[in-house]
C-alpha cells in the first residue's frame, strides 16, 4: 500500500497512540514488522474512516489555499510588470512589449494545435500591439512526445529558429518523433551536431523545466493556458475574447 506522507503521518501519529502501552521510544512503525504495520493501517481505516477523511480534506483545503495566495501573488507581479514573464523565452510580434501574451502550451496536446491556429491568426490582426511569449508545459504522463518535442524546440532556439520550428511541430503534429525532428532540423538548415547536443543538454531540461513551474504557480493545470498582462484563461482562446481583452488593455491607463 503507498500512501501519501502526509496521510502516512496520521496513520503513524494513530498507532503510536494504539501502541502507547509500550514505553520504547521507538516509533510505531519501528515496533512493526510490515506485515503488522500494514495490518494495523487497515484497522485503523475501517474503524475511523470520517478521521482519515477529514484529515485528508483538511490537508488539500490547506494547499489549495497556499496555491491561490501564491497565484494571486505572482499574478499581482505579473501585472505590474508584464515583462516579467519573457525572462529568456521565445517572443514574437510587438517590440514595445506593453503588452505580453504569454502561452503555456505543449506540443502533443490536440487542443493546443487549435489553440495554435487561433493564436496565430490573432498575432496577424495585433503583432504591432502584442508581444506573443512561449512557454513550455509538456504534460509528460500522458503526452510521450511532449518532452522531447519541447527539448528540440528550445534548441532550435539557440540557433535563432524557435518560431519556425514551433510551427512544423504544431502543423504537422501527429508526426512527432525522433525522425521528424530531425527532418525539421534539416529542413531549417540547423547544425545538427549542435543541435543534437543542445536538445541533449541539462540546460534544455532545466528551461522547459523552469517554465513549468512558473505555469504551476500561475495555477496552470492544463494546456493550452494563457496570461495576457496578468488575466489569467484556460483552454482553446476565441478570438473575439482576445479582441476585447486587447481593447481594454489599450485603454487601460
Amino acid at each position: 500500500m503507498r500512501l501519501h506522507p502526509y496521510l502516512l503521518s496520521i496513520l503513524v501519529t494513530l498507532l503510536l497512540i494504539v501502541t502507547s502501552c509500550t514505553a520504547t521510544q521507538q516509533s510505531a512503525s519501528a515496533q512493526l514488522s510490515d506485515t503488522q504495520f500494514e495490518s494495523k493501517v487497515l484497522e485503523i481505516i475501517r474503524k475511523n474512516p470520517q478521521v482519515i477523511l477529514d484529515s485528508v480534506q483538511s490537508y488539500q483545503k490547506s494547499q489549495a489555499q497556499q496555491e491561490e495566495q501564491l497565484r494571486d501573488k505572482v499574478l499581482s507581479q505579473i501585472r505590474q510588470e508584464p515583462r516579467l514573464l519573457i525572462r529568456n523565452s521565445p517572443v514574437t510580434g510587438s517590440s514595445s512589449q506593453k503588452i505580453i501574451f504569454a502561452e503555456f502550451s505543449d506540443f502533443e496536446c490536440p487542443f493546443c494545435a487549435r489553440g495554435y491556429a487561433v493564436v496565430k491568426e490573432f498575432m496577424e490582426k495585433y503583432k504591432q500591439d502584442v508581444t506573443l511569449v512561449f512557454k513550455h508545459f509538456p504534460l509528460a504522463e500522458i503526452h510521450p512526445q511532449a518532452e522531447p518535442a519541447a527539448y528540440a524546440s528550445w534548441a532550435a532556439m539557440q540557433q535563432g529558429k524557435f518560431w519556425e520550428y514551433h510551427d512544423a511541430l504544431f502543423e504537422q503534429q501527429n508526426r512527432l518523433g525522433e525522425d521528424f525532428y530531425l527532418e525539421i532540423a534539416k529542413t531549417l538548415k540547423l547544425d545538427i551536431a549542435k543541435f543534437n547536443r543542445d536538445r541533449q543538454s541539462e540546460a534544455a531540461k532545466a528551461a522547459v523545466k523552469k517554465d513549468f513551474e512558473l505555469g504551476k504557480s500561475l495555477g496552470v493545470r492544463g494546456t493550452p493556458s494563457f496570461v495576457m498582462n496578468g488575466v489569467f484563461f484556460s483552454g482553446v482562446p476565441n478570438l473575439r475574447d482576445l479582441d476585447n481583452l486587447v481593447t481594454q488593455l489599450k485603454a487601460a491607463p
